[in-house]
């Protein structure tokens, strides 16, 4: 089969649109106007707060130093309030890091963890029941979860979920943000601090692991009506942008974060942000063209979006599969209502079509944002300035 006719098959060469606008200093400094943020993650959320820590103060991208430097006293005017070169610096689960950053308008706060639920995690969510309560939570727990605490990690990282969401949900406020970022994808071989060498053996297949745990909390995350920003899909097509160790990104993959999250949060709060481009001088763009070998290697329905320009000709699958009248499936909530974890498409005519267990593909074309799943609850509008 040619490469020309094969494409044609599959739909044409593959396209990602680009629609998440670009978040300037004042357009962050605003929508931010006396609000509490708190970060809760691993290594890849502290660059998650490092560089909405500079967007708040400029406009300059993350230096490679900076993303690397965990620990430091003080970053771009922040403090080191808890661990990191104050307490024992190290690879294991017992690190901590607490660091902040406080201007007459702002308040950011970044807590490491490396468990979703754990006594340290309590007393977290301790501190916010005293107050200050944060407006504004992002958080994301997953890979140390199911690297660090046994390679039967499902039970209890599901088990934790849950105490951490209902305990969260409990403590905030109805009317406050809560966002879980889905982790990032891995890369095939991972080096680096963070593999230490009693878990080296879980490396090949834990790029396979988060994917699962990605489901799993994504889930969780919808049953108890928080917001959930997909950016191992948003980053799928971009593995240009990740680090040589596998695991981190760089600091245009992190800026392409947080335009994500800050317009997800605009588009919470009633607030429209105006179109703006990156100021000149920078030379940086975010691309999502994968030149790498990785990509090219990976096998072709791995390569296809999930979301398709037009449906598979029919001749491609004419065997019937039955339907499950039942379809409840979970990633039908997570992808704005469709369901793609079936790759056979139906006819549109005859008794399954009838009977409405046909489920379309939608087009790029779509307006719905479907790389973020809503809360279930309905939450108050309410401006920041």
């Amino acid at each position: 089969m040619s490469a020309s006719l094969e494409r044609q098959m599959l739909g044409g060469p593959r396209t990602v649109s680009m629609k998440t606008p670009h978040v300037t200093n004042k357009q962050a400094s605003q929508l931010l106007h006396n609000k509490f943020v708190v970060v809760l993650g691993d290594s890849i959320q502290r660059g998650v707060y490092k560089d909405l820590v500079m967007l708040l103060q400029r406009d300059n991208y993350l230096a490679a130093s900076q993303l690397k430097t965990k620990g430091e006293e003080q970053f771009e005017k922040d403090e080191l309030l808890e661990g990191g070169t104050k307490g024992h610096m190290s690879n294991g689960t017992k690190y901590k890091e607490v660091r902040q950053y406080m201007s007459d308008h702002h308040q950011v706060r970044f807590y490491f963890v490396t468990r979703v639920y754990s006594e340290y995690v309590q007393r977290i969510l301790e501190e916010f029941e005293k107050g200050p309560k944060p407006d504004l939570v992002i958080m994301n727990s997953c890979v140390w979860d199911v690297s660090r605490y046994g390679r039967q990690w499902e039970p209890d990282y599901m088990e934790n979920l849950t105490r951490f969401f209902r305990k969260l949900r409990t403590i905030l406020p109805e009317e406050a943000l809560i966002i879980w970022n889905l982790t990032m994808p891995l890369g095939k071989t991972i080096i680096g601090g963070f593999l230490v060498p009693e878990v080296a053996e879980f490396g090949p297949s834990l790029r396979f692991d988060i994917i699962e745990a990605n489901y799993c909390s994504a889930t969780l995350a919808s049953v108890y009506g928080l917001d959930v920003l997909d950016l191992h899909f948003q980053f799928r097509f971009s593995l240009q942008h990740r680090m040589k160790d596998g695991v981190h990104w760089n600091a245009v993959a992190h800026r392409r974060i947080t335009c994500l999250l800050l317009a997800h949060v605009a588009n919470a709060w009633g607030v429209e942000l105006p179109p703006s481009q990156p100021p000149t001088g920078l030379n940086q763009s975010f691309s999502e063209q994968d030149p790498t070998k990785e990509t090219q290697q990976q096998p072709r329905k791995a390569q296809n979006s999930v979301y398709r320009c037009r449906p598979r000709a029919w001749g491609y699958n004419n065997y019937p599969v039955p339907p499950n009248p039942c379809m409840t499936s979970l990633t039908s909530n997570f992808y704005g209502g469709q369901d793609f974890s079936r790759d056979y498409i139906p006819p549109q005519t005859g008794p399954y079509y009838d009977q409405g267990f046909f489920i379309g593909y939608p087009t790029q074309d779509s307006n719905d944002d479907n790389y973020v799943m809503r809360s279930k609850y309905r939450r108050a509008q309410y401006r920041p300035y």
